[in-house]
């Protein structure tokens, strides 16, 4: 009998594989981290996450992954944060709002068509990232 979490390794190994990346355990955890935790951790706080867990783990090590899974793109490196990069995995196209007040980014919806542009006045797109900054409700309603 097969479990859940079986089931998610496979997937996870089928989807890199997919992307041309070899599914080593480091990048399995690396990736099944950013689909669990539906947040944009940054390459410090994935490998505080996973060190306990990958003793052997390095901060070069989730860097390097991190760096081809968003090569690959099975993952998004967000620029929203001018400290550093954060980490998105990309199930759907979307957009981040970052609090200037607690720095939480959220994802936000954004009508789905302005991601397929592939081009503007000329231009080739390659990249659309679209991000706010303000003041969360959360703050807003502390």
């Amino acid at each position: 009998m097969e479990t859940a979490a079986q089931t998610s390794t496979e997937v996870l190994k089928n989807l890199l594989s997919s992307k041309g990346v070899k599914p080593s355990f480091q990048r399995l955890s690396v990736l099944k981290y950013l689909m669990d935790k539906k947040g944009h951790p940054s390459v410090d706080t994935i490998y505080q996450s996973l060190i306990s867990e990958i003793p052997t783990l390095s901060r070069t090590t989730v860097y390097n992954t991190l760096k081809l899974l968003t090569e690959k793109d099975v993952v998004t490196a967000l620029t929203i944060d001018d400290t550093e990069l954060h980490y998105d995995y990309i199930e759907e196209p979307h957009s981040h709002f970052q609090c200037m007040n607690c720095s939480g980014i959220t994802d936000i919806g954004l009508n789905s068509d302005i991601y397929s542009i592939e081009t503007i006045d000329g231009h080739r797109v390659l990249d659309a990232q679209i991000n706010f900054k303000g003041i969360c409700k959360n703050c807003l309603n502390a």
